[in-house]
């Protein structure tokens, strides 16, 4: 098939799940890919995309819906783009991610799968997340059903999530069912107090406005830190709003705000300036407190972080005499975890002031055997980075979604470590930089762990060990 005219397909069946939680139907022995569909759906698609092997498309009519199918519990299910599962029930989340891993081990990373463990579920699917990022435009995005109406519709100012592919429209929203009662107090306020005093929201087209974006972060300890950006300086509307907000919810820990004249809405290069309370908040975690700074990483499910980290500390299999590696770090979450079960434990993270993060949480919790260092993993970590520090006896690497680079990967090889600890919220970039690894390290365990209820997201364990290679096998060319 060309690409030439994309065909209306009438009546198509879902057959099953397939990743980034599209769904997928075979027209002609030809995958197609349909995203916010079950199997069991009979539907029409227009193709919107087609190559030789595959189409992509969406739906225009739906004929029979799945006998999954659930009622979704948020009101803005299907238009903001996040939760996309809410319509699934969560047993079948869960089974679907499990086979997912498993899929992307099996043909990506070509590993012969053993001791694969039940996927760890959340106990909270709704209210789970501790950080929400929302996004003000002074135009809120109008469903096709509100544009096929042919009364006149007003196009208000919105504070929410972007429409997924829609880079200039953010869907306005009410109550969002991933954090708790004062996040969306905070953020129904927020606007409200704007609209009343005529604050400007962001034209994202045209890049000039007053709000731009809010942050809320809500720590398991009662913490709250809320960050707003603004696209511009104005003193008096600035620093009126913050004292009302500060007066309308004395519980914010954390009051953050940056002034941010870029293109583009990432403030990891930004200035951010304390208004009120501290520049931090708290997370805790067996007894340990960790340093949350407006830029710091830590993981978006509080609950299911400490069955992620418990689970790696379980694996490596730590006995207090190991010199433990930590790749990529960040705040030093897992670092110091484990800290208390290793001799010496060596952290690496590209973000220097998660680094300092990171000092910090050693410090207050009174851990002395952690060592932490910035830097490009690449860079940093070599042979002579290596030398200086003694061999590692087990590394513990937790890369972004892209996985590690290949310098990386051969540098773990030539470190030789008895035991490789991978968590990884992409299994595909994880699967293949196993199948890297696989001529000297073997899988020995997998476990996943369900992070993110309702979406397709899944993060991943994975236990390595090294090989045992007769001497026969050694004098093999």
């Amino acid at each position: 098939m060309g690409r030439g005219k994309k065909p209306l397909l009438e009546k198509v069946e879902i057959q099953k799940i397939a990743a980034e939680g599209k769904s997928i139907a075979y027209i002609d022995e030809k995958v197609l890919f349909v995203p916010n569909t079950l199997p069991g759906d009979i539907v029409d698609v227009q193709v919107t995309r087609k190559r030789k092997n595959f189409m992509e498309g969406i739906v225009t009519h739906t004929h029979r819906f799945s006998a999954l199918r659930i009622a979704p519990a948020c009101t803005h299910f299907g238009i903001c783009g996040g939760c996309k599962w809410q319509n699934l029930p969560y047993e079948k989340q869960l089974e679907f991610k499990q086979q997912e891993i498993n899929d992307n081990l099996q043909r990506i990373g070509k590993i012969k799968l053993q001791n694969v463990y039940p996927i760890i579920g959340s106990a909270r699917q709704l209210y789970y997340r501790n950080k929400l990022e929302f996004t003000f435009s002074n135009k809120r995005f109008l469903t096709r059903e509100e544009i096929s109406r042919e009364a006149d519709i007003e196009r208000t100012p919105a504070l929410g999530f972007h429409v997924p592919g829609l880079f200039d429209k953010v869907v306005d929203i009410d109550h969002c069912c991933l954090q708790g009662s004062s996040s969306n107090e905070i953020r129904n306020f927020i606007k409200t107090y704007a609209l009343k005093k005529g604050l400007s929201f962001y034209d994202i087209r045209a890049q000039q406005g007053f709000l731009r974006t809010l942050i809320i972060r809500t720590a398991s300890t009662g913490e709250i830190m809320v960050i707003l950006a603004f696209g511009h300086e104005d003193t008096g509307a600035r620093e009126q709003l913050l004292e009302t907000l500060v007066r309308q919810f004395p519980q914010i820990t954390s009051l953050m705000y940056v002034i941010n004249e870029k293109l583009n809405d990432n403030l990891t290069d930004q200035d951010m300036f304390c208004f009120h309370g501290r520049d931090h908040i708290f997370e805790e975690m067996e007894g340990l407190k960790f340093k949350i700074g407006p830029k710091s990483f830590y993981q978006t499910n509080s609950e299911q972080a400490y069955n992620l980290y418990s689970k790696t500390r379980e694996l490596a299999g730590l006995t207090g005499q190991e010199t433990v590696y930590d790749l990529y770090t960040g705040t030093g979450t897992i670092a110091n975890f484990i800290a208390r079960q290793a001799r010496k434990v060596i952290g690496i993270e590209y973000v220097p002031e998660a680094i300092e993060d990171a000092k910090v949480n050693s410090a207050i919790n009174h851990i002395d055997n952690t060592i932490f260092y910035a830097g490009d993993m690449k860079d940093v970590l070599n042979a002579s980075f290596i030398s200086k520090h003694g061999q590692p006896d087990i590394i513990i690497t937790d890369p972004p979604r892209a996985g590690m680079h290949p310098d990386v990967v051969q540098t773990i090889l030539q470190a030789s470590p008895e035991r490789i600890v991978y968590v990884s919220c992409n299994s595909a970039t994880q699967a293949r930089d196993l199948q890297m690894m696989d001529s000297a390290y073997e899988v020995i365990a997998v476990q996943p762990v369900d992070m993110f209820p309702h979406t397709h997201h899944v993060e991943n364990i994975v236990l390595l060990r090294k090989r045992e290679f007769s001497q026969t096998d050694s004098c093999q060319p």
